[in-house]
C-alpha cells in the first residue's frame, strides 16, 4: 500500500486494510489498544475512495502478479473457502471465485463494502462472494477457511501494520492445512546514490529563509518577535526534509552495492512480535569507481509458494525492486545521508540496521543505520549514524 505521495497512505489491490490494527490473538501476539475512532479517522477512511482504488488497480506489476499467483494455481480455490482480508473493490474476491472456490468472505472496514458488493453482483458472484463489512478483528464467520489472501503490503512492507491483521485473521480462521497469499516476504537493504539529498537540503534552507523573512515582517508589522520558535521550526523542517524517507523509482544503476536481506517472513508463522521490530547487521561491497554514497534504498518482495504440505504449481514472485520498466506504486523507500560519502570499487559497509513502530503511530515507522565504511586500502572511516522516519 502507499501512494506516490510521501506520507498518504494508500489502498492494497483489493482496497483497504481490514480493520482495527489492533494485533491478533493466539501464536500471532497482541499489540497496544489502538483508539479505534481515531486509527478509522487517520487511516481507513482514505480507502472509502474510488479514485484512490483506481490508483492502486492500475498497478499492473501487482494486478498480473496476484491474478497469475490464483489462476495458474487454481487447485488451492476450486471448491475451497477463501477469506479475503481488506477486500476494498473485491477484485481478489472476484479472481477467487473465478478460479473455483466454493465460498468467499470478503471483508471490509470501509463504505468501500457498499461498492464491492454491487462489483460481486455485476459480475453474477453473489452466490459464491459474501461482501462483510467490519474488521478482521471483530467479524465471525460462520466456518474455517482453506485459503487467506490480502495484499496487506505498505511502503517497505511494514508501514501501515496491516501485517497485524492478516495474522489475527490466520490465527483465528485459518484451517492448519490452509495456505496463506502471500506465503512469504522479504525486505531487502542496499547502498545508492541519488541527487535528491541536494534537492532536499536546498528545500530545507528555502524554508528557514522564509522563517526568518517571517519573522522580520511579523515584528515589523505587528510588533511580534517569534524569534524564540526557530530552533523547533528548525527541527520540525529537518525531520521534514531530511529525515523523513523518501518515494522513489529507482534504476538499477543506481544501486552501487551489493543489497541484503534484513527481514524474511513465513506468514504462516509470523507473530506481530516478529515484525514489531526489525534488526539486522549486514555487509555490502561497493561496486564502481568514482561514486558516491548518498544512503540507502529499502524494498520488498512477496511470493505465492502455497504450504509445505500444498505447494503452489506455479510460484509467483512480486518484487518492489529497482526496476528499469514497470516500477510498482511501492517504489522504494529512500534513505539519504547528508553529507554524501564518496566511495570507490571494492569498499566495504559494515552496516547496522533497525526499524521499529512510531510510538505516536504505530502504522509508522523509526529507522536507523549506522554504516562503517572499511575502504580497499585498508583505511576505516568514522561511522554515519542517521536516523529516519517513513511516514
Amino acid at each position: 500500500m502507499g501512494s506516490h505521495t510521501n506520507g498518504v497512505v494508500s489502498g492494497d489491490l483489493a482496497g483497504s486494510s481490514n480493520g482495527g490494527g489492533g494485533g491478533g490473538g493466539g501464536r500471532g501476539g497482541g499489540t497496544a489498544t489502538v483508539d479505534k475512532e481515531v486509527d478509522f479517522a487517520n487511516y481507513f477512511c482514505t480507502y472509502a475512495f474510488l479514485y484512490h482504488q483506481k490508483e492502486m488497480l492500475s498497478d499492473r506489476v501487482r494486478m498480473d502478479a496476484y491474478f497469475n499467483s490464483i489462476f495458474q494455481n487454481k487447485h488451492h480455490f476450486q471448491g475451497k473457502t477463501v477469506l479475503d482480508v481488506g477486500t476494498g473493490s473485491g477484485i481478489l474476491a472476484i479472481w477467487s471465485a473465478q478460479a473455483g472456490a466454493r465460498k468467499v468472505y470478503a471483508v471490509e472496514a470501509t463504505k468501500m463494502s457498499d461498492h464491492a458488493r454491487t462489483l460481486v453482483k455485476a459480475n453474477n458472484l453473489q452466490d459464491v462472494v459474501e461482501v462483510i463489512e467490519g474488521s478482521v478483528e471483530d467479524i465471525v464467520l460462520p466456518e474455517k477457511v482453506d485459503v487467506i489472501i490480502s495484499e496487506w503490503m505498505g511502503y517497505f512492507l511494514l508501514r501501515e501494520s496491516m501485517f497485524d491483521s492478516v495474522i489475527c485473521a490466520r490465527d483465528r480462521w485459518l484451517k492448519p492445512t490452509g495456505v496463506m497469499y502471500p506465503s512469504h516476504a522479504r525486505m531487502w537493504v542496499a547502498p545508492i546514490r541519488s541527487g535528491l539529498g541536494d534537492q532536499k537540503q536546498q528545500d530545507y534552507e528555502g524554508a528557514l529563509d522564509d522563517w526568518y523573512s517571517f519573522l522580520k515582517e511579523t515584528k515589523t508589522y505587528y510588533g511580534v518577535d517569534m524569534s524564540v520558535l526557530t530552533k523547533p521550526f528548525s527541527e520540525e523542517q529537518k525531520k521534514y526534509y531530511l529525515q523523513t524517507s523518501l518515494w522513489s523509482n529507482l534504476h538499477p544503476d543506481q544501486v552501487i552495492g551489493t543489497a541484503a536481506v534484513v527481514k524474511n517472513i513465513d506468514c504462516s508463522t509470523a507473530t506481530v512480535d516478529d515484525i514489531r521490530e526489525v534488526r539486522s547487521k549486514f555487509l555490502s561491497s561497493i561496486r564502481g569507481e568514482g561514486t558516491r554514497l548518498c544512503g540507502f534504498s529499502g524494498w520488498f518482495d512477496v511470493h505465492f509458494r502455497g504450504s509445505t504440505e500444498d505447494p503452489a504449481q506455479q510460484e509467483i514472485e512480486l518484487t518492489t525492486a529497482p526496476s528499469t520498466y514497470n516500477g510498482t506504486h511501492w517504489g522504494q523507500q529512500v534513505f539519504l545521508f547528508r553529507p554524501s560519502v564518496r566511495v570507490s570499487e571494492g569498499d566495504d559497509l559494515n552496516v547496522s540496521f533497525s526499524m521499529t513502530r512510531s510510538k505516536e503511530n504505530h502504522r509508522l515507522l523509526e529507522v536507523e543505520f549506522s554504516c562503517e565504511i572499511r575502504e580497499s586500502t585498508g583505511q576505516i572511516l568514522p561511522p554515519i549514524k542517521n536516523k529516519f522516519y517513513i511516514e
